[in-house]
């Protein structure tokens, strides 16, 4: 299986499992920028050069020895089930793409017709998200009317790749207190070029893909919507130690336990 999702500097300073919608596009140029002195001019997962990939073919070989050696440090970042899969709504069924075009061609019109998600114009937001919601559980659970999505289905699935294949994290961060976490990583990695975290530039690729949310979080959370949303994601809630009891509480409720993390990940 190798190590899909897997990022690391040129330098081979870093690695990265990456995670969508957990700030991988600001990950990806600071681990860019570390190595280069520059960040990516564009998209930092167009990136074919300046940087390892797994997708790229001439890079599988250095990863997997890296990740199997343990001897890189090895990080990945994650976030609140409830704001990702927010995001991932507003990104990927609401947005225009940088193409132009609607999410993955006919994706759209067939939430339209299959679960009378709106997604053009002045639509109701909430009314819209909560029938994604359940087209969400129905590709995770069910795997219909398609195979889930990397942008909604759960981050424990996509962290567990690395371990399953005998790779460790020596650190998991969150996108919700992102700056002191990254900061912990780039102490703890050997740099060609520093980097201030304050005052380097957002990389939010997915921003202005789509329409704004126009209501707080836990207002596109109703009894229901939480419920599927626990029922989806409770790996990440009980691993990551966030509060599914509450949306409008974005920021984890206790620490991190690593042991635990591999532990469950690699079953």
């Amino acid at each position: 299986m190798g190590f899909p999702g897997v990022w690391m500097t040129e330098s081979e300073s870093v690695v990265y499992r990456v995670i969508p919608k957990c700030a991988c596009s600001t990950i990806g140029q600071i681990m860019y920028y570390s190595d280069n002195g520059q960040f990516y001019e564009g998209d930092i997962h167009d990136a074919k050069e300046g940087i390892h990939k797994w997708g790229i073919d001439e890079s599988q070989a250095v990863i997997t020895e890296r990740v199997t050696s343990r001897d890189t440090y090895t990080f990945t970042c994650v976030r609140n089930p409830y704001t990702r899969v927010l995001s991932a709504f507003f990104d990927k069924i609401c947005g225009i793409q940088r193409n132009g075009k609607h999410y993955r061609g006919n994706l759209v019109p067939r939430l339209s017709r299959q679960y009378g998600v709106e997604a053009d114009g002045d639509f109701d937001q909430i009314k819209s998200f909560r029938r994604f919601l359940l087209f969400a559980r129905d590709t995770i659970k069910y795997r219909r009317p398609m195979d889930p999505d990397i942008h909604w289905s759960a981050v424990a699935g996509h962290a567990s790749t690395l371990v399953k294949n005998g790779g460790r994290y020596d650190k998991i961060i969150s996108t919700e207190d992102f700056k002191a976490g990254i900061k912990d990583v780039l102490k703890n990695t050997p740099t060609n070029f520093a980097l201030d975290v304050d005052t380097m530039p957002r990389f939010n690729e997915s921003e202005s893909h789509g329409p704004k949310r126009a209501h707080p979080v836990e207002d596109y959370f109703d009894d229901l919507s939480m419920h599927l949303v626990y029922e989806i994601y409770k790996r990440d809630f009980v691993l990551f130690k966030y509060d599914h009891m509450d949306p409008s509480n974005k920021m984890p409720i206790a620490e991190i336990d690593l042991d635990e993390i591999h532990a469950k990940l690699g079953e």
